[in-house]
């Protein structure tokens, strides 16, 4: 894993996360699950049995050295390579833009647009106030707490990564309250949002209001989230 790059820096973040972790069976399991690796296709890939890899995260067997560390994020990382590379390329796109992938969860454009109506479908969204486009162009997957808390104004504008022809998806929701105001202060707004984790009638009441005075559509879904990006993806 010679050179730096977003392989290399992935590679690095993984590591010290597990190395550093309280509990490093867990990590290792939320990073395998997260590129969705079972653990016989990671024991295979390092050669060893999966009761290996199933012993490592439930912490039956001593925490791994930063030898083992290695090998483990290695095996990740060459098996989603010869899957396409696309955890890997993910992670790319969110440095590129300038963001942590804890705040940032997706970012990617299109090669055509795509239908909104399509999109919402795919994902098991209900649209609550209709926008003034029927078409998108790309989407951000964004934590919707980070993001509020720790990006100032003119990050947020980086959300939109190449143009505001897109949805933007803010997950961890509860009543949309906040994420509804701190869109007030964009100018332009993004062309669609879609608020993560609720439904209809948990929304704040005048989420919906303040999205047709902003002229942008507003979605509510609570498809799991693995689910939603996955769709996402497909959309490329």
């Amino acid at each position: 894993m010679g050179g730096r790059g977003p392989k290399r820096e992935l590679a690095e973040k993984i590591a010290g996360e597990i190395t550093l972790s309280d509990d490093p069976g867990a990590t290792l399991r939320k990073w395998r699950t997260d590129f969705d690796i079972s653990q016989t296709d990671l024991a295979a890939e390092l050669d060893v049995s999966s009761s290996v890899i199933s012993d490592y995260e439930s912490g039956r067997r001593e925490s791994p050295g930063i030898g083992v560390v290695g090998r483990l994020v290695e095996g990740l990382l060459t098996i989603d390579e010869r899957r396409g590379g696309d955890r890997i390329r993910q992670y790319g796109r969110v440095l590129s833009a300038g963001f942590d992938s804890d705040v940032v969860l997706d970012l990617r454009e299109y090669a055509s647009s795509v239908r909104l109506s399509e999109l919402y479908t795919d994902v098991d969204a209900t649209e609550v106030a209709s926008g003034g486009t029927d078409r998108i162009s790309g989407h951000t997957v964004i934590d919707s707490i980070e993001a509020i808390t720790r990006l100032s104004s003119e990050e947020f504008f980086r959300l939109y990564g190449q143009s505001t022809n897109r949805v933007l998806v803010f997950t961890g929701v509860t009543r949309g309250e906040a994420t509804a105001v701190a869109l007030r202060v964009l100018n332009p707004t993004p062309n669609a949002v879609i608020l993560h984790g609720i439904d209809e009638d948990d929304l704040w009441p005048h989420a919906a209001d303040l999205a047709r005075i902003d002229g942008y559509s507003l979605a509510v879904t609570t498809t799991p989230l693995e689910d939603l990006l996955d769709e996402l993806v497909g959309l490329e």
